[in-house]
This record gives structure tokens, sequence and C-alpha cells, in this order.
């Protein structure tokens, strides 16, 4: 890039270069002619008071010594009788010309221009002043312009080359970092990042590069996280049918234990295909559910766990439905995760109990146990942080549905004297500040008012 860069340039400033050195070179030579042919006209000119009062040769001679071109031998008369004065260079066809036409001209002579001026004498007929302009005094100064200009173009040229050249650095030298950066990406190195620079071009091009990084990671994450929870959810059947397993293996008979742990084995299996089905569709659109038939169709399902292990429960619901902005699967992910660890780290016989609560902007749901608490609640909001050996997962599930309606998760001690979570579920979104809810009513009612 950088020698395709210079050569343009090169062919580029010299283009240019040309277009003024070339004119500029010829019209300096015409006025060195110019300059020339006007000095040897003055020259003339100071012998036509002369020969307007005397054309004897013997004084025209002493005239024509006292002039600079005269003593130089380019001045000389040619008068109408007798010979002429000075040394002659036009030719005589050309006198005869300049005679018959009677004005001055300019013709070429053996080494230089002769310069032709005829003049009326007092006694009647024409001299002609001659002014002999030799070739060198024509071209004066004119190869020395033509070396200067030369120079002049070639130091534009080389300076055009040398910022092409510099700016070509810039700009492969942004252009290889992007690349490189390029290159870790897709070799698996995500931490892989540029400082946008060079032309305004591949700053922005270093700037989406950075963007789509970012991205990329953080989709990255949040397909982990996806998975993680996803898996997590099967630990609700799991847990179950461990449950009814361990019964079984103390009453080998129980047929009615059996029949659970066959309708566990099936909530197993429709939760895989469910992972499956969602492993699929990752981009569903939003939707909402009824919280209250949500929690009624989980907490049916582990009553009968509850039951085994002898713990009380109850559940307060409204009898009318409660809309929440999120999925039916996603909140009865929640509520089997919430509802489980109850279950794994709280004794058998340990009371439980859940509400559903709807609020003017938010629905939460409460559940509280009579176990031994959350001694630090702030570590276990921490993703994947536990200490009772499980995956620390199912409070961060909670967390993060809630906080994608805007509402919160929290931890605090329950009144039957254990743990109590808080989820809350935000069904309205949030109003915008007063001050910015009258500047948006404002500009509504002046397009409203304003005329089409």
């Amino acid at each position: 890039m950088r020698g395709a860069l210079a050569r343009v340039a090169t062919a580029v400033t010299a283009m240019v270069a040309l277009s003024f050195v070339v004119p500029l070179g010829l019209l300096n030579g015409q006025m060195a002619r110019e300059q020339a042919l006007i000095a040897a006209e003055r020259q003339a000119s100071a012998l036509v008071p002369v020969l307007t009062v005397t054309a004897e040769p013997a004084a025209l001679a002493g005239a024509l010594g006292s002039i600079p071109a005269g003593a130089a031998g380019r001045l000389a008369l040619h008068l109408p009788a007798g010979p002429g004065v000075g040394a002659p260079h036009a030719a005589p066809a050309d006198l005869a010309r300049v005679r018959r036409l009677g004005r001055p001209l300019t013709v070429g002579a053996r080494g230089g221009t002769v310069l032709l001026r005829p003049v009326a004498l007092k006694s009647g007929g024409l001299a002609v002043v001659e002014a002999y302009v030799p070739e060198a005094e024509l071209t004066r100064g004119v190869l020395k312009s033509w070396v200067i200009l030369a120079l002049v173009a070639l130091a534009l040229v080389l300076v055009s080359v040398a910022m092409a050249d510099r700016l070509a650095t810039r700009v492969v030298r942004a252009a290889d970092r992007l690349a490189l950066a390029v290159t870790r990406v897709g070799g698996g190195d995500l931490s892989a990042r540029i400082e946008p620079d060079g032309p305004a071009e591949l700053r922005a091009a270093g700037e989406a590069f950075n963007q789509m990084t970012d991205r990329l990671v953080r989709l990255l994450v949040a397909e982990r996280e996806a998975s993680a929870d996803l898996s997590h959810r099967l630990r609700t059947p799991l847990t179950a049918l461990r449950l009814n397993l361990t019964g079984l293996a103390d009453h080998p008979g129980d047929l009615t234990r059996l029949a659970q742990s066959q309708a566990a084995l099936g909530r197993l299996e429709e939760a895989v295909d469910a992972l499956i089905a969602t492993a699929r569709e990752p981009d569903r659109a939003p939707a909402g559910c009824d919280a209250a038939a949500v929690v009624r169709r989980r907490l049916e399902f582990w009553s009968a766990l509850a039951d085994d292990q002898e713990r009380a429960w109850n559940l307060t619901a409204p009898e009318e439905p409660v809309p929440v902005p999120v999925p039916d699967a996603e909140l009865a992910a929640v509520v089997d995760a919430l509802l489980g660890n109850i279950f794994r780290h709280t004794p058998h016989g340990t009371a439980f109990s859940l509400t559903l609560h709807r609020g003017r902007h938010s629905t939460g749901l409460l559940f509280s146990d009579a176990g031994p608490g959350i001694p630090d609640a702030e570590a276990a909001l921490r993703r994947g942080t536990s200490g009772a050996g499980s995956t620390g997962l199912g409070l961060d599930i909670a967390r993060r549905l809630a906080e994608s309606t805007g509402g919160s998760l929290k931890v605090g001690a329950a009144p039957l004297g254990g743990a109590q979570i808080e989820v809350w579920l935000r069904t309205v979104p949030k109003a915008e500040p007063r001050r910015a809810a009258r500047r948006a009513a404002r500009r509504a009612a002046r397009r409203g008012t304003a005329p089409s």
C-alpha cells in the first residue's frame, strides 16, 4: 500500500507540477525576448532626434558611437543615398520592405534578430535605424529560470511523496493492527482489542471491531449462563426422583412410590425435551403468563414431596389471574429452583410457605421456611456460590428473571424463623421523571398544534 500511494502521489504531483512549470518556463522565455527587443528599440530611438537634425555621416557616426549598443557594434544607420553608418546585419530585401511599408519590423538575422525602424528625414526620404539583438540577449536568464522551475517541481514531488508515505505508514500501521486483532479473535483470543487510530474510516472500523468483540463476549457469556440455567431445571425432577427412589428402597412394595417415581421420570423426560426446544429457539419473543396458575401447578408437584417428608406448607395466592411479563417456563423454573432449595437445604419436617402478592406496579413471590436461614445473604446472591454443596445458581436465576422486568430479589428473615426469598416482578414500566414527562407532554402538544 505504501508503494502504491507513493506512485500515485508521484504521478499526480508530477502532472500538476508540469502543468505549471511548462507554461511558466515558456512565459519566462517570451518575456526575456520581449525585454531584449524593448531594450534594442530604446537604443534605436535614441538616434531619431539626431536624424531629424542632420544627415551628415560624420555627425551620425559620432552619435552612434555615443550609444552603448552602437559602441558594441549592434546599431547601424541606412541612409537614402550614400553609404550607411555602423555594422549592418539586415538583408537588403528587409530594408527595402521597411521603406515600402513605412513601419518598424523585426526580422531574423545571422546569430540573432534585427529590429528595423524607419525615420523620415528633414530633407525628404526615409532612413532606417537597425538594432541588432544577439541570440544570447534574447535568451538571457531563460536557462536559469528553467533550472529553478525544474528544481521547484522536483521538490514538490519529493515533498508530496514524503507526505504520502507518512500517511501510508499511518494507514498501514492502523490496518495491520486491525488485521492482527481480527486474526487473534479468529484464533479464539476474545481479549483482543485495538486502539482506534489512523483515518476516520479506520478509526470507525476499529471502534466497530471493539464493539463487535465485546458483543461476542457478552453473547458467549450469556450462552454459558443460559446453558447452566437450563441444566439447573433438571434438578427439580431429579430431586423428586431421588426422594421417591429413597422411599421406594425403604418400602419395596409401595406401589404409590413406584407410581410417583415413574411420574418423576416422565417429568424428567419432559424437562429434557423442553431444554432441547429452548436451546433450538434462543431468541423467543417475550411472553407473559398467569403467575397464580404457575404457582399452584408447581406447588401441587412439590406438595407430594412435602407430604412424604412431613413438611407443613401453605400457599397464599389470589383466586383471580395474576399476569406477569415473563414466560411460563421461566417462572416455573424460578419457583422450582427456590422450592428445591428449601427441600435440599432444610431438614425433613421443616415447614414452608409461598405467598403470591399482587401490588399496584409489581407482583411478588415470597418463599419462606422455618429452617436455619441464610447466614450470608450477599454471598448467596453471587452466581455459582453455595455454602451447602449445590450449584449456587438457583438464587441467581431468580434474580436475573426479576431484574429482566425491572424488579429485584431480596433475601431476609422469614416470619417462620428461617430464610425468606422475595422475588419482585415489575408489571408496569417505570414512569419517566416528572420533569421529563412534562417536557414530553409539551412536545406532544406542540406537534398537535403545529400547522401541517
